[in-house]
């Protein structure tokens, strides 16, 4: 899979754990990402086998990796790009993850990320999980920036 290089240059993650393939849109208060689902995962050797399921958590780390590039893209737009570059995005808060609807092996998933609020380093986001059109996950949470340097190295 080739990723965009500007998920590389926003967020410190990498393959096997970058779970955003492409930005859809992005505007000021909502950013939209999408994954496709390989088949090939090694997950699906051991989540339910026979009955491969992606696990929920790993669908929440989408949602929270697509928060994290809202939190860089809102930043560049601010000029912030280089004090962003020092500091990386950290989960801080996790409310109300609601399980909805099972993805599978081959489906693409959509991860709807709303800006709350932002106070200081702290961003507050309403994020969603949609396969084909429907909603499979919902969740509520906060990422701030930290103090450490991450190398965002290629890949």
């Amino acid at each position: 899979m080739a990723y965009s290089p500007d998920i590389y240059e926003a967020i410190p993650h990498r393959p096997p754990f970058l779970w955003v393939d492409s930005v859809i849109s992005y505007d000021s208060k909502t950013i939209v990402a999408e994954k496709f689902i390989s088949p090939d995962l090694d997950i699906f050797q051991g989540h339910y086998p026979g009955y491969p399921l992606m696990p929920g958590v790993l669908l929440c780390e989408a949602v929270f990796q697509t928060g994290a590039l809202f939190m860089a893209k809102m930043l560049q737009d601010s000029g912030q790009t280089a004090e962003a570059g020092r500091k990386a995005p950290v989960l801080t808060r996790i409310k109300g993850a609601k399980f909805k609807r099972e993805v599978k092996p081959g489906d693409t998933i959509r991860m709807h990320v709303t800006l709350d609020e932002n106070i200081g380093n702290v961003w507050f986001f309403k994020g969603k999980v949609l396969v084909e059109d429907k909603t499979a996950v919902k969740v509520d949470f906060a990422c701030a920036l930290t103090e450490t340097e991450i190398t965002k190295s290629a890949s």
